[in-house]
């Protein structure tokens, strides 16, 4: 009778992070690629004078378009930030905290962009 060994190549192969690692890695490619056309047209707009002080800002922002913009840009900066955060907490946190972590980088993202969005409405609703 012999004993299969099993070598730490065959125990991993096809077992991923349960199977997430694909679109984990798409989602992050998106949103970088989302973030550079928006990034251009944020710099582009403060070079040109946007925020030269509250009320030039609070007029640039009360511009649909730029409000939009500038929610999308804030949606795609979150997640991009939440993508990259767990990532790095997953590769280099090897202890029960992970989980914690994890959550809590989730959940800061997660409002950062809440009060981000409601902060641009606020002001591109005012008089």
């Amino acid at each position: 009778m012999t004993s299969h060994r099993v070598t730490p190549y065959s125990a991993a192969h096809g077992r991923g992070a349960a199977g997430h690692a694909a679109h984990h890695w798409w989602a992050q490619r998106v949103s970088a690629i989302a973030l550079v056309p928006l990034v251009l047209w944020l710099a582009w707009a403060l070079a040109n004078g946007a925020a030269t002080d509250y009320s030039a800002l609070t007029v640039w922002l009360k511009a649909p378009l730029n409000t939009i913009l500038m929610i999308l840009l804030l949606i795609a900066a979150f997640h991009h930030a939440a993508l990259g955060l767990k990532t790095i907490a997953e590769d280099y946190i090897h202890s029960r905290a992970r989980f914690a972590v994890i959550a809590i980088v989730q959940l800061a993202c997660a409002a950062g962009g809440a009060v981000g969005i409601v902060a641009i409405i606020v002001i591109a609703a005012t008089n």
